[in-house]
């Protein structure tokens, strides 16, 4: 596919997915949210972390607040996507709400800048995303930050994304950076983690 073609077909993916969310009845995207939020919980691979990279969702996406309050209740590390200009990303320790503000895009971001010089060992990022396959292919927004940044920084990646926004097909690249599970209201999805392999339900894990 054409670089054009391929910047065509995302554009309109993006916006099949704005017209999905806006037509969920009242209520639904919290219930979803919340079922979202319990698999994550009950993933070996969240369970076992001690260091978590996730981001603090806007409106209308995957709400990420309990996860990241269940983590420090558990003792994890938690890092927050802090943004820069030229689509650069860093992970910040945050230890609680009162180290977040508004940030970029109006996004709640980290308030200081990373400590030290070297990255932190992170054990998961949990990655929002516009669409996404069942085979962890992922659509953003499109300004690169989460494919770059973890091109730099790789990382096993969970990435959360409403049921009705997975697609059987979607159109990458090269620089574009496969998530090694999906994870839905409904269930988990990969064809590169072992005991998410062909399971689309917690019980399989």
């Amino acid at each position: 596919m054409q670089k054009n073609d391929l910047a065509l077909k995302k554009k309109r993916l993006r916006q099949e997915a704005a017209e999905i969310i806006g037509g969920f009845p009242p209520g639904a995207l919290k219930e979803a949210s919340q079922k979202i939020t319990a698999n994550i919980l009950s993933s070996p691979l969240y369970r076992q972390a001690a260091s978590l990279f996730v981001y603090v969702n806007m409106a209308k996406e995957p709400d990420t607040r309990v996860l990241i309050e269940n983590a420090w209740m558990a003792g994890k590390k938690v890092y927050v996507p802090k943004c820069y200009g030229q689509g650069r990303m860093d992970a910040v320790r945050v230890l609680g709400w009162h180290d977040l503000a508004p940030g970029a895009y109006g996004i709640s971001e980290p308030t200081a800048a990373p400590a030290g010089s070297s990255f932190p060992a992170i054990d998961l990022a949990i990655v929002p995303c516009v669409r996404a396959a069942a085979d962890g292919r992922r659509l953003g927004h499109g300004a690169g930050y989460y494919d770059r940044f973890l091109r730099a920084h790789p990382m096993p990646c969970l990435c959360l994304c409403f049921h009705a926004l997975l697609l059987d097909d979607l159109p990458t690249d090269q620089l574009d950076v496969p998530m090694d599970a999906v994870i839905t209201e409904e269930g988990f999805f990969s064809k590169t983690i072992p005991f998410f392999s062909g399971q689309n339900s917690p019980q399989g894990l």
